[in-house]
């Protein structure tokens, strides 16, 4: 197993912890990808796209989460 899906299993999991928390708003996230520079991309869904909120949640929630857990990971994207 590479190092890139390593890291977009541990991603996942985080993910998973996330989860539940948007969807209380209607909301959900998808992931994407993890590149080879370790930047996350992530699609916002349901009620989290297109929120006026959904940068907010993104950095100051999904990146955070997931940086805590992963600190090899340098950012999270909407893609």
């Amino acid at each position: 197993m590479t190092e890139t899906n390593n890291i977009r299993e541990r991603v996942a999991k985080v993910l998973e912890k996330v989860r539940p928390y948007l969807q209380s708003d209607g909301g959900d996230i998808e992931l994407l990808d993890v590149t080879d520079d370790m930047i996350v991309k992530v699609r916002l869904k349901g009620a989290c796209h297109g929120c006026p909120f959904s940068m907010q949640t993104l950095k100051a929630g999904v990146e955070q989460a997931i940086i805590k857990e992963i600190p090899e990971i340098k950012s999270v994207i909407s893609a």
